[in-house]
């Protein structure tokens, strides 16, 4: 999942203060998930805001509003009727939401009301770990199943760096594991631990590289 972090409130005041009526865009996928951009979130921050602006004796009218995603052109569209009522958007979504949010309402400025920081796991009540770079070439079917692009501190293909000790990671050696460790214990596990002798070729980055743009032809409506 997409895992973001709120930003401070004093910095969203900073994008917002020219205006007098806005309206903070929820989403109901991760970022409700990771607890920070769902219906209760939205509301948290709007009450913030109006408490805020009353004291400084700057009232603000603040409209709140979430949505199953904001990445998705149908559910965008529900957002209209209250676009039209404000002079900008605070959006709770992902980067990706905000941008397409944005470009669906083009005339109203939107302002990002989160971080957004990776694509991670949920280990723990409120922990989250980074485990895929969306590098655009898998190869976890080599790795039992352990991404050397993420767990690794740097991205090596093809065994541990001198620095590993212990199962650790010199990059910050108390709190990572090391990568390659974790991937040698699970192919050990799985009794294919001869994977280790196989050369991984040098990673094509340029399917890393963006903008990029995925299109399923088998999905895609004939036009013609």
């Amino acid at each position: 999942m997409i895992v973001a972090e709120g930003k401070p409130v004093e910095k969203i005041l900073e994008m917002i203060a020219p205006f007098k009526k806005v309206l903070i865009a929820g989403c109901r996928g991760c970022v409700t998930v990771c607890l920070t951009g769902g219906e209760k979130e939205v509301g948290i921050l709007a009450s913030e805001i109006r408490m805020v602006r009353s004291k400084d004796g700057n009232p603000i009218d603040v409209l709140e509003q979430t949505e199953e995603r904001q990445c998705d052109t149908e559910y965008n569209a529900k957002f209209a009727e209250n676009v039209e009522k404000v002079d900008a958007i605070i959006s709770l979504a992902c980067g990706i939401g905000i941008q397409y949010l944005g470009e669906k309402y083009p005339l109203t400025p939107i302002f990002p009301g989160v971080n957004t920081l990776m694509l991670g796991a949920n280990v723990d009540v409120g922990k989250w770990e980074e485990r895929c770079f969306a590098c655009g070439d898998c190869v976890l079917d080599k790795t039992g199943g352990i991404c050397p692009i993420a767990r690794c501190s740097k991205s090596l293909l093809n065994g541990p760096c001198g620095g590993s000790q212990n199962g650790l990671c010199e990059v910050d050696r108390p709190n990572v594991p090391c990568g390659w460790a974790l991937i040698y214990d699970r192919l050990m596990a799985l009794g294919q631990v001869d994977k280790m002798k196989e050369i991984i070729p040098s990673k094509n980055w340029l399917r890393a590289k963006g903008p990029r743009t995925y299109v399923r032809e088998d999905l895609t409506l004939d036009r013609s």
